[in-house]
């Protein structure tokens, strides 16, 4: 054994005071245990997760990811928001943490259904007739400046420049008709 003994596996527990998600953690942790379900698992764990691991979800992508799966529930661990690019929203049925008001609007008025996660439980204890969704995680603007320095070859990352103006890191090492690019 290294030194410091053995690593406990320590599950996330979520940090969050909200009482009803809180309720959502403790219901979801008795179904994880007392069913062979996955599904049940993975939500425990989502919804344990930070805000920042629980990305939303525009109507758009999940009209996208739910184009084959007639009368299945969409199941977002976390926001589902309006995207106003898009003119029609066929009939969904979403179970999510929460909505924004122009998406559950959006839904209702298509004939769709806007789910609670006590309202899955119910209906499909073992998330059968589901499709578990997810948000992209790595579209935070934060995420752009992480990787190789900005400046070293091969490099794709954002500086973190005041402003986006001319002047502004615009020079050398950033265009070909200034000495050099990178």
């Amino acid at each position: 054994i290294t030194a410091g003994g053995r690593q406990k596996k320590r599950e996330r527990l979520a940090k969050t005071e909200n009482p009803y998600i809180l309720l959502l953690c403790k219901l979801y942790k008795f179904l994880a245990r007392r069913t062979d379900s996955k599904f049940n698992k993975v939500i425990y764990k989502r919804l344990n997760m930070s805000a920042k691991n629980r990305p939303p979800l525009s109507l758009s992508k999940l009209d996208k990811f739910m184009k084959s799966k007639d009368g299945k529930v969409a199941v977002v661990v976390g926001t589902v928001t309006d995207d106003k690019r898009m003119f029609e929203v066929p009939k969904l049925s979403v179970c999510a943490l929460r909505f924004t008001e122009a998406a559950r609007a959006r839904i209702v008025k298509a004939g769709g259904e806007c789910l609670t996660f006590d309202k899955l439980a119910m209906r499909s204890p073992l998330g059968k007739g589901t499709v578990l969704l997810r948000g992209p995680v790595k579209s935070r603007e934060a995420e752009r400046h992480f990787g190789r320095a900005p400046g070293v070859p091969n490099s794709k990352t954002a500086p973190y420049v005041r402003s986006k103006g001319r002047k502004f890191e615009k020079a050398r090492g950033r265009r070909k008709s200034r000495g050099f690019k990178v």
